[in-house]
């Protein structure tokens, strides 16, 4: 899973997210993405007019409201390939803290095929026009948007508690309420302003990270990759600690870490905060 949150108005970036777009697009195999949200919200096949349709979402500059594309691999299977793209301005009155979000999935099989170095390689030019605040890659227990309802819950539970490298994203969601804030440390996490310069910059990141797994990339227009391993690690609390790592960068961020805020908060709330902190 990959993921950029851009504290700017999708009609400042829209250019640029389909760039990005149609990078991953010729990366992954031929006919991968097969299926796309059309207007009323159905899933429709994805031909030559539903790209059309879907690049004059993301690049049209006028008018107000949110945009919104979902590609997808299949319509009613998770994991694979998709694209997720969540359009905000930052002035809307429907959001609480809205942030333009970009998604892209990739099963583990392509990982495995092309090996990290590419894979990371794939990241960096995906994020290369981003003008993102947070993004991170973390291996994800992927579900296709709308259907995490119907999961098992008592098995995603116990495997969110053991492998506390996974990742359970929900883009969606996060695109209305993260605003500046992060959501941890991940495998690869991208920072980028005004979160990098909240957190002391790229000295104080080096310096909080004094790890000889962990690199430190400056990327232009004042981003930063950080890189916590060598590669994507779950971490299987049944065999290992949280490694020292994590746990530096979460410290760095807790100032700045999303939590749902308020007395009696539902469940899924809740739930949503201590699973964030648990790195700290």
């Amino acid at each position: 899973m990959l993921a950029f949150f851009i504290h700017r108005a999708h009609t400042e970036v829209g250019p640029a997210i389909w760039r990005s777009i149609q990078t991953y697009l010729h990366a992954i195999p031929p006919d991968s993405l097969n299926w796309y949200t059309s207007a009323d919200g159905d899933m429709v096949p994805l031909d030559a007019e539903g790209w059309e349709h879907n690049r004059h979402v993301v690049t049209e500059r006028v008018g107000g409201g949110s945009r919104s594309v979902e590609l997808r691999e299949s319509p009613s299977e998770t994991g694979g390939y998709q694209v997720e793209y969540y359009g905000r301005l930052l002035n809307s009155l429907f959001h609480d803290a809205p942030v333009t979000t970009l998604a892209f999935t990739f099963p583990t099989e392509y990982l495995v095929e092309h090996g990290v170095a590419r894979l990371r390689s794939l990241v960096l030019e995906l994020a290369r026009e981003l003008p993102f605040n947070f993004g991170y890659a973390s291996f994800a227990l992927v579900s296709t948007q709308g259907s995490w309802a119907a999961a098992d819950w008592d098995l995603t539970e116990a495997l969110l508690a053991r492998y506390p490298g996974l990742d359970a994203p929900h883009a969606l969601r996060f695109s209305s309420i993260l605003g500046t804030r992060t959501l941890g440390p991940y495998w690869l996490t991208f920072l980028g302003q005004p979160l990098l310069g909240q957190l002391g910059g790229i000295d104080a990141l080096r310096n909080a990270l004094p790890f000889p797994e962990v690199s430190v990339l400056p990327m232009d227009g004042d981003r930063v990759l950080v890189t916590l391993d060598a590669w994507p690690d779950p971490i299987d609390m049944q065999t290992k600690s949280v490694p020292p790592q994590y746990r530096a960068l979460a410290r760095l961020m807790e100032p700045f870490l999303f939590q749902y805020e308020g007395e009696d908060l539902p469940l899924f709330k809740t739930d949503t905060n201590r699973w964030l902190r648990r790195f700290l």
